[in-house]
């Protein structure tokens, strides 16, 4: 039997993990019930019945009696920060915190075209494209209320296109790939909302770069930077970026008896 490997950890508390998690991950979009207890392993499965990065969740139990489950969840062709809570007080807690806006989310996109203005609010709302198309979405007028907070950060030397820093002040599906797309400048590599091929194209240039969380009411929130996928290395360089000499420093602190 092949070993597991431990996914790489950025952040550890007693109460939550942060690790990085890479593009064409297969992740559970909700590992428990609001009864707090696990779904079945077949609805926790990658698609058609393949391995998902929850797989491999048992390794990062640090002695307790469960494996930690997923707080929110990132797009299946998005990569960087991913949090896990590590028992049900904490889930509870987290999905409080994301559920009302509290936990701080920054995004970075590599976007064909670039916005004439530096910095600005996309503001559309958003509904589903149809029932077909399950999680596909579109500009609806009438559908949920659905804002990005956008900064260019640079802009390509060679190329028509930009390097955008986003905030989702909602979290809508898709959100960022939509608006990114309304506004005329879509992300790389998206083969949904964007120009790239169904097959054999570049991977989407979205990264999760920072998550900063509020856990404790009396201590400074907890915040992690992923490193910069390889796949969009070369992108953001051309517009600007200056290549990591080495990945972010971890905002690492073992669990302590006195956290909840």
């Amino acid at each position: 039997m092949r070993r597991r490997q431990k996914p790489p950890l950025v952040s550890l508390a007693l109460s939550l993990i942060l690790i990085p998690s890479p593009p064409k991950s297969v992740v559970c979009a909700r590992p428990y019930r609001k009864t707090g207890r696990r779904v079945s392993e077949a609805r926790a499965r990658g698609p058609k019945g393949g391995e998902s990065l929850e797989d491999h969740f048992d390794a990062l139990r640090f002695g307790l009696p469960r494996s930690p489950a997923l707080a929110h969840r990132l797009d299946r062709d998005t990569s960087g920060c991913l949090v896990l809570g590590r028992h049900r007080q904490a889930l509870a807690s987290l999905g409080k915190l994301f559920k009302y806006g509290a936990v701080e989310k920054a995004y970075w996109a590599v976007v064909e075209g670039a916005p004439d203005g530096d910095e600005g609010t996309i503001a559309l709302p958003l509904g589903r494209l149809d029932e077909a198309r399950g999680w596909w979405m579109k500009h609806d007028p009438n559908g949920q209320p659905a804002v990005t907070k956008w900064k260019v950060r640079g802009r390509s030397s060679v190329g028509n296109s930009a390097w955008l820093a986003l905030e989702p002040v909602t979290g809508r599906t898709h959100q960022l790939r939509v608006h990114c797309a309304e506004m005329g400048w879509p992300i790389v590599g998206d083969a949904i909302y964007g120009t790239a091929p169904r097959t054999g194209g570049p991977i989407l240039h979205l990264h999760a770069r920072e998550v900063i969380v509020p856990l404790y009411k009396n201590r400074a929130p907890i915040g992690v930077v992923a490193p910069v996928p390889p796949h969009m290395r070369a992108a953001l360089m051309q517009c600007g970026w200056k290549e990591e000499e080495a990945p972010p420093e971890p905002s690492f602190r073992a669990p302590s008896e006195s956290d909840p």
